[in-house]
């Protein structure tokens, strides 16, 4: 790789992947839960405040999950330098509206490796290696969206080498899709719903997710197993039973509700 070697692209991909995580995830942070508590606390899906000791967890278990991601980043550069995968450098040999395409195509087939990976790693022998770390949080917040354990931080970072693989991808293409997936895994663990009401009396619903889907998931710890789309569990009939009317009560409730949070986990150091 010219004059870097390896470690140093290690390094530089780390860096790159932390500095991501830590932007999307304190930017939510501090909209959330300091900035705008009290103001959004009638949309806090669970209505509990978290301890700063879940949160130092959450941090803990994400920066492991962005090494392994790191790492992984580094093998599917060597596998495109060895033209194992069907990346192109020049934007100029396909159409911009490939380009597009690729995006939409990556984004969809990674809500459905995500479905069936997730439902899978629910299965009881799966669970305790893969997903139980994700799960010790069941009022997540946004840096609860990279805590994965060791073997799940695999499973998930395995759909980049296995996109560009599968499709022609231009780099360009590559980096908005992982931003795009960075931005819509935090917006999911935040722990509050910012759709309006009228979301669940259109047929959009039908097609994307809400953090209230999500939240639910890590509550309730079965079913609502997508990730950017609704139709796969819509599909297979593993929406949770209360899904709908729980974002119609969440939405519903008065912007002065005499609920008010006391307090506040402290930000994380």
């Amino acid at each position: 790789m010219n004059e870097l070697t390896w470690l140093e692209i290690l390094m530089a991909a780390t860096a790159s992947t932390l500095v991501r995580y830590l932007f999307f995830a304190s930017l939510a942070w501090a909209l959330g839960y300091l900035w705008f508590r009290r103001q959004w606390f009638h949309r806090k899906i669970i209505q509990v405040m978290p301890e700063s000791a879940q949160v130092r967890l959450e941090i803990k278990h994400s920066i492991v999950t962005v090494v392994i991601f790191s790492v992984v980043a580094v093998l599917t550069l060597l596998a495109v330098r060895q033209g194992w995968t069907q990346v192109y450098w020049k934007i100029s040999e396909r159409p911009m509206s490939w380009w597009w395409a690729s995006i939409g195509l990556m984004i969809l087939l990674h809500d459905t490796w995500f479905y069936w990976t997730h439902r899978a790693m629910h299965h009881r022998r799966l669970f305790r290696y893969f997903h139980r770390t994700h799960h010790l949080f069941s009022n997540p917040t946004p840096w609860a969206s990279f805590a994965f354990s060791p073997a799940e931080a695999v499973v998930q970072a395995a759909i980049f080498p296995l996109a560009i693989s599968l499709m022609p991808v231009h780099l360009t293409a590559f980096g908005v899709f992982m931003l795009w997936q960075m931005f819509f895994n935090v917006v999911g663990h935040t722990g509050y719903e910012y759709n309006r009401p009228r979301f669940m009396q259109s047929p959009i619903r039908f097609l994307l997710n809400t953090p209230t889907n999500h939240i639910m998931h890590h509550e309730k710890m079965r079913g609502n197993y997508g990730l950017y789309f609704n139709f796969w569990d819509r599909l297979m009939g593993t929406n949770h039973p209360d899904y709908e009317h729980r974002f119609e009560e969440i939405t519903s409730r008065p912007a002065d509700r005499a609920s008010k949070p006391d307090s506040v986990a402290a930000p994380p150091s």
